[in-house]
């Protein structure tokens, strides 16, 4: 009779996570691949990822990094096929579909972002994309999702010398997109 009320507590605890997770899942797919179809799939993959660790890990797991980890991973995996490579040969840089880095980030914007110009928000956002897909992770982890050094080292790998190490040439970049010298 225990085996009966298992699957609906898993089936609610999944739900749970899903609903409370998702648009966090999709917004870092969408930062580190740039592509809101394939952030779609890839946030796609990692509930079902979700779902089958829940059907059979039997330790007590922090779900909020394994999402986190597993998001990188696959959104890594992603980067890694041949077939992205070919795509994103064939897409244009300034997509149409794609939305300026505020919206990505699902919060309002503040009088500052409002201020930035459409010409200034799309060179940052190139700059990012031409970021080392590391250097992306890192400072998507650290200033837009808000995690600690040592949160993002953890769930990266990393040491925290390396995270710090990547988020200084990452900024470093940025900074001089904005103030026009790259």
């Amino acid at each position: 009779m225990a085996n009966v009320n298992a699957v609906p507590d898993e089936q609610d605890h999944y739900e749970q996570l899903y609903h409370l997770h998702y648009p966090r899942v999709v917004r870092l797919c969408r930062l580190l691949l740039a592509d809101p179809h394939e952030a779609e799939d890839v946030a796609q993959e990692v509930f079902i990822k979700l779902l089958r660790a829940l059907q059979t890990e039997t330790r007590t797991i922090a779900w909020v990094p394994w999402l986190t980890r597993v998001t990188v991973n696959a959104c890594r995996d992603r980067r890694r096929s041949g077939w992205w490579r070919w795509r994103r040969v064939r897409r244009h840089t300034d997509d149409p579909e794609a939305p300026s880095l505020p919206d990505r980030l699902s919060y309002g914007p503040t009088p500052e972002e409002e201020a930035l110009s459409r010409e200034t928000r799309g060179r940052i956002w190139q700059a990012f994309r031409e970021l080392p897909s590391r250097q992306q992770e890192v400072f998507a982890l650290r200033y837009l999702e808000g995690w600690s050094t040592e949160a993002v080292a953890n769930t990266l790998g990393l040491s925290a010398g390396s995270v710090k190490q990547h988020l200084f040439r990452a900024v470093h970049r940025l900074r001089a997109v904005i103030g026009g010298e790259a």
